[in-house]
């Protein structure tokens, strides 16, 4: 018998149930009870979620109150001593972790100030994980039995889970050395992490564990031989008898460069992503011993196009034939964490393109349906692979899909189209007589705090409640409060604050051809921090201007210079659902075609700064040297000058990059006049090194957007500073780290006139002595 296997479920809830519990608890309206109670209701719902659906093996210990990797570091008292030393509850230490806090005393508790440890992407998708952060005197203890206490919790529901670890290997490579250690490999410190693991193991066993999926996804990555060949010094230390049999899983690539670091490992099985990469299928058979199993990754966790069952059925099958029914599971490629909850709710949606699509919950019979063909034969699911084959086919005949205007641009894409008219040299200089931009010039990333009142105005708006006019009069009310509020402050390049946009991403796919939205598709990002990625369905144009209105405004009521703030086709791309009938590439230059229409729409409005973001552009780098980035890199880079290069040399195109480890070569080949990207939570000063020769200006973002915490002007002074070592004053933009959409209007008002203030003590000084 073939079985089923989900390897993990979104934790957010179908209605946001886990965003709006943790951030009531945040901001004191909710107990920690109510909290704990939320979260023990969810995991309920989702296991029961799938049981009911068939599933035969189901996950525990795959939620988590804010990252999955953040709680193993709590587990395992990976814990620096900036946290621990106030002697927090555990949630509050995993949230001041997460996302800082800063406290004053009280009669009860003594003040707590501390930042938020770095955060960066979950290999090529737009989940963030809290790197593990290694102080010189970590300890590694078993601090919390999260993993047993979720498998009891579901086994006193009569369901038997497979709980989920992050592997060994992955967690410490995965990890950084802390400030006070900064030579430290974490792999190193492997002999001392085992005996914990190896204790959590033994727990889990006693409790009925029978196996545990341990998470090792950096067996698709690019490994030095000492993380290669610990992968056997760490699994034959933790496969013992006293231990739950061991299920390695990997996802997100191509295993088969570390295939000798799995061959002869003592492991249940092993479990690939052949959604990514089919090819791989004899290699790994290859390596397995004649007893261990095969977990198929099928059903694709990353994206939301329906299951082509009649392929997806053919290569379970090849893969049978290989090893035999008795050693094939079929699963999920990955998590379904990056997936919407369920397609149920969606009721906007036109039925045509509905049919296409397949959320966390349907994929759950996805997986079931598919083993159960293997296993019973076709006949036994005849009527859901008819269903099936009927939606597969009236998408692939859709004229939805197909839009030969657009297909001819592409066609006609010149290099000269991706080229500015001037060297960066020749274009500062035009810059700085048009602009009159003075040293160390301040500016924010684009956004300013959402507000109630904005949310409110812009239900009414969609609800149809209020009128176009009634709605327009509001949004331009916003923005001339934040323009009025960012010439109070002193910033020297002002942003409109985007009111009337719900997210960078979404707003777009809302005004261009191509795309449709789900009301309620929310998946985790980060934290709290939930998005509604569009769905590329057809192929994109943009039908009219989209944000010349509100910027050309905005530059009305300004002497200052005002930026047009738009978002780039790579992450326009990988921050919405693409489709994957088409290349990237080719979805990427139609992005690029509209979004260089839109920026010569400004310029021609009178806006002659203009922000196109790429935060995503390191997110969608294939995860391996070789051939496939480097084509990726060239399109990637290509799109962005596509769009950005038809504008004169006086014109100033900023563009932004966060949460990723960033390549300066790549930087560097976009030709941005002005980058900035996130910094405050980078502690090596490598990282600033590998930014002092980038030829053109750059912001390195001064303070972390994600967390209320509120920092002085005298780490704004130092942290310049320190950047003044080794970068160049003419060049040095001062910025946040990314927009401020989600903080308060207080903490936001502070932050920045701290900021702006640490700018003109460096601007008097350099001046002076010039």
């Amino acid at each position: 018998m073939v079985q089923s296997a989900v390897l993990g479920f979104p934790r957010i809830g179908a209605q946001r149930e886990l965003k709006k519990v943790t951030e009531a608890y945040w901001s004191g309206k909710a107990t920690v009870e109510e909290l704990f109670k939320v979260g023990k209701e969810l995991r309920e719902k989702n296991w029961k979620l799938q049981k009911d659906a068939g599933v035969d093996i189901i996950p525990s210990n795959d939620f988590s109150f804010y990252d999955q990797v953040l709680d193993h570091s709590l587990i395992f008292n990976v814990i620096p001593e900036r946290y621990s030393k106030y002697n927090l509850p555990a949630i509050d230490t995993l949230f001041a972790m997460g996302r800082g806090l800063q406290r004053p005393a009280t009669e009860t508790s003594s003040a707590v100030d501390v930042t938020a440890l770095e955060m960066v992407k979950w290999f090529d998708s737009n989940y963030h994980y809290v790197r593990p952060t290694f102080s010189k005197n970590v300890e590694f203890k078993l601090n919390s039995t999260k993993p047993v206490d979720e498998f009891l919790e579901a086994k006193a529901l009569g369901i038997h889970t497979r709980p989920v670890l992050v592997g060994p290997v992955s967690y410490l490579y995965l990890g950084k050395a802390d400030k006070d250690n900064l030579e430290l490999e974490p792999i190193t410190l492997l002999e001392k992490l085992l005996p914990v693991y190896a204790e959590l193991l033994a727990k889990l066993k006693e409790a009925g564990a029978d196996t545990v999926q341990i998470d090792e996804p950096v067996l698709v990555l690019d490994l030095p031989a000492e993380v290669q060949s610990a992968y056997k010094t760490a699994y034959e230390y933790l496969a013992s008898e006293t231990a739950p049999k061991l299920f390695l899983t990997t996802y997100f690539g191509d295993v088969r460069p570390n295939i000798d670091s799995i061959k002869g490992l003592p492991v249940a099985g092993v479990h690939a992503d052949f959604v990514r990469v089919p090819e791989q299928l004899d290699d790994l058979v290859a390596a397995l011993s004649p007893s261990q199993i095969l977990s198929v990754g099928i059903v694709n966790g990353r994206n939301i196009w329906k299951t082509n069952f009649a392929k997806a059925i053919e290569f379970v099958n090849s893969a049978v034939a290989k090893v035999g029914a008795e050693r094939v599971i079929v699963a999920t490629s990955s998590s379904l964490l990056h997936t919407p909850v369920t397609l149920a709710s969606e009721k906007k949606i036109p039925a045509e393109i509905k049919d296409w699509f397949s959320f966390a919950t349907q994929k759950l019979a996805e997986v079931v349906t598919i083993a159960k063909a293997v296993t019973d034969g076709v006949e036994s699911v005849s009527e859901e692979l008819a269903a099936n084959a009927k939606s597969i086919l009236a998408r692939e005949t859709s004229s939805i899909t197909n839009d030969a205007a657009v297909r001819e641009r592409v066609g006609k894409i010149t290099e000269d189209q991706a080229r500015r008219k001037s060297p960066f040299a020749a274009r500062l200089a035009a810059q700085k007589k048009a602009l009159g931009i003075p040293l160390f010039p301040t500016t924010t990333i684009g956004s300013f705090p959402q507000t109630k009142d904005i949310r409110i105005f812009r239900n009414k708006f969609t609800k149809g409640e209020i009128t176009a006019e009634e709605y327009e009069k509001f949004i331009e009310k916003e923005i001339e409060s934040v323009v009025q509020f960012q010439e109070e402050v002193g910033l020297d390049v002002l942003v409109h604050g985007e009111p009337e946009r719900n997210d960078m991403v979404q707003y777009f796919g809302e005004k261009l051809n191509g795309f449709v939205f789900t009301t309620n598709g929310w998946v985790q990002s980060y934290g709290s921090r939930y998005v509604r990625p569009p769905i590329v369905v057809g192929d994109v144009s943009r039908p009219g201007p989209m944000t010349v209105k509100e910027s050309k405004f905005a530059q009305s009521i300004t002497k200052k210079p005002m930026k047009g703030m738009l978002t780039g086709p790579v992450t326009c791309l990988r921050w919405s659902f693409p489709r994957d009938d088409i290349s990237a590439k080719l979805q990427a230059q139609q992005l690029a075609l509209a979004l260089r229409d839109e920026v010569q729409d400004l310029e021609a409005a009178g806006v002659y700064v203009i922000q196109v973001d790429e935060p995503a552009i390191r997110e969608g780098l294939p995860l391996r040297a070789g051939a496939e980035r480097d084509d990726y890199v060239q399109w990637a880079v290509e799109s962005f000058r596509l769009a950005t290069s038809g504008v004169e040399d006086s014109t100033q195109i900023h563009s932004h990059f966060c949460y990723s480890d960033l390549d300066p070569n790549h930087i560097k080949a976009l030709d941005a006049d002005v980058v900035s990207i996130e910094f405050s939570k980078k502690d090596d000063p490598k990282y600033i090194q590998e930014f002092s020769e980038y030829p053109n200006h750059i912001g390195l973002g001064l303070f972390d957007i994600h967390s209320p915490r509120v920092p002085a002007k005298e780490e704004f002074v130092s942290r310049i500073a320190d950047i003044l070592k080794v970068y160049p004053q003419e060049n040095l933009w001062v910025n946040p780290d990314c927009g401020l959409k989600t903080r308060g209007w207080t903490e936001t008002r502070a932050s920045l006139q701290n900021m702006v203030d640490a700018a003109k003590e460096f601007r008097a000084k350099y001046v002076a002595s010039a």
